[in-house]
């Protein structure tokens, strides 16, 4: 039986800044001019933008809320907040609410979401898709391009280990080149952003230790189940070649949440501090879970030089951050390269789907009303069947894994853990109310 879902109604938008017929030359030109407050040498360095110093200490039990009820919403309050300020100062390229979204019967309850206009009015692809690693080229569009009005706010760390948001603070005054969170103009879903570290380094799209240490701080601070961060590598379908971490809020488990796993490796130490590394069982596509650590560090280290060596060796991948920066699902995937060799199937090509973080996970983007009607878990697998690596080419991922973050393989146990969503219900509880109620599920 398929379950529906909703979200709450904006009146449709038009970005001010990022028309789609505005080229890469004409973006370049404005950034020079210099009458657009933009995100640029130009202009940043001199600018005064909203400031949230959260804390950094890095020895906080690593779950929903940390216990303190009081700080659940300062964060997520903040974004949400400024993120509907945008919808109607009409920033956005169309009306996320006229998107229509259910769950699909089945084992693993994907979620489906008819955006029949994105893939034309969202920005296309200007880099080489069959390579991971590529330098960064302010010709084509990147975020220092982008209006200071679709900045939400700027995301750095705290003078003193408390977490403060100041409305109003010079930008010089702490870094020249900050980490913002901005809108994305093309969303998903409920207060879709980009979290962008050190926006005027303007760092390629490749995961380096202190980028990835950063999202998972924003997804420990935001403390809401319902919040994940996202990762697209280019290869990957990354649209921009410029570092950057997706997030938005989904109401519901995403199917590789849910999933089965096997652990395989780990850190060593004791074991109570250890990073765990398990496979992905019973999953369309083949992945690896790391959770643990004696503290946000050491998990963010370990994904983090696992990353750095696939893109080291040109393999694509995906990542998802979930369960308020606790578990890290890294997820190799094919799909692209098989597209470039004429591999995939003329019906999934049809689709125009494109499988990226979200779609991996289980959210599925689709973009024909035909292909939404007709849903199903068959349909969704048969997609993700294409991502997924071989046997042979998962196994030699876990082998540069654990070359690079220096692991440990465990012993073949057998254990199979069976996994539920990991969302108590005192989280979700409090995490609702963050949401429009309209945005929830309905079951």
């Amino acid at each position: 039986m398929e379950r529906t879902l909703t979200i709450k109604r904006v009146p449709t938008v038009v970005s001010n800044y990022q028309e789609s017929n505005a080229s890469s030359e004409d973006l370049k030109t404005r950034a020079q001019d210099c009458g657009r407050h933009c995100l640029g040498n130009c202009c940043l360095p001199v600018s005064t933008l909203p400031l949230y110093a959260f804390g950094t200490a890095d020895s906080d039990n690593l779950g929903c809320f940390n216990g303190e009820r009081s700080l659940v919403s300062s964060l997520s309050n903040l974004l949400l907040g400024e993120w509907e300020d945008r919808m109607r100062r009409e920033l956005f390229r169309y009306d996320i609410a006229s998107c229509e979204t259910k769950i699909i019967s089945g084992e693993y309850g994907f979620v489906t979401q008819l955006n029949e206009g994105r893939h034309l009015k969202k920005r296309p692809t200007e880099f080489r898709v069959d390579k991971v690693l590529q330098p960064f080229d302010n010709n084509k569009f990147n975020f220092t391009k982008v209006g200071q009005e679709e900045v939400l706010f700027r995301f750095e760390p705290s003078q003193d280990g408390e977490s403060h948001y100041f409305p109003s603070s010079p930008v010089h005054a702490e870094n020249s080149s900050p980490s913002v969170v901005a809108i994305n103009v093309s969303p998903i879903d409920y207060g879709h952003v980009l979290l962008i570290p050190h926006v005027s380094d303007c760092l390629p799209q490749e995961i380096n230790h202190d980028g990835l240490l950063l999202a998972l701080r924003f997804a420990k601070e935001a403390s809401d189940p319902y919040f994940r961060v996202g990762y697209n590598s280019l290869g990957a379908f990354a649209t921009i070649n410029h570092l950057h971490f997706q997030a938005y809020y989904l109401a519901v488990c995403f199917p590789v949440e849910k999933s089965p796993t096997h652990r395989t490796m780990s850190s060593s130490g004791p074991y109570e501090t250890r990073v765990i590394v398990s496979d992905l069982q019973n999953y369309p596509v083949r992945g690896l879970v790391f959770e643990g650590g004696r503290n946000l560090r050491d998990l963010s280290d370990t994904v983090a030089s696992s990353c750095i060596a696939l893109q080291t060796k040109n393999i694509a991948f995906n990542l998802l951050i979930s369960d308020c920066g606790r578990r890290v699902f890294l997820l190799p995937q094919c799909y692209a390269e098989k597209q470039a060799r004429g591999e995939v199937e003329p019906e999934l090509l049809e689709t125009q789907v494109n499988p990226a973080v979200w779609e991996i996970s289980g959210h599925m983007v689709l973009k024909r009303r035909k292909d939404f009607d007709e849903a199903t878990e068959q349909s969704a697998r048969r997609l993700l069947a294409e991502v997924s690596l071989s046997e042979e080419k998962f196994r030699r991922v876990k082998a540069y894994v654990i070359e690079a973050a220096n692991l440990l393989p465990e012993e073949d146990s057998g254990a199979v853990v069976e996994a539920e969503c990991d969302v108590d219900s005192s989280c979700l509880d409090v995490a609702s109310q963050h949401l429009p109620q309209d945005c929830l599920v309905l079951l």
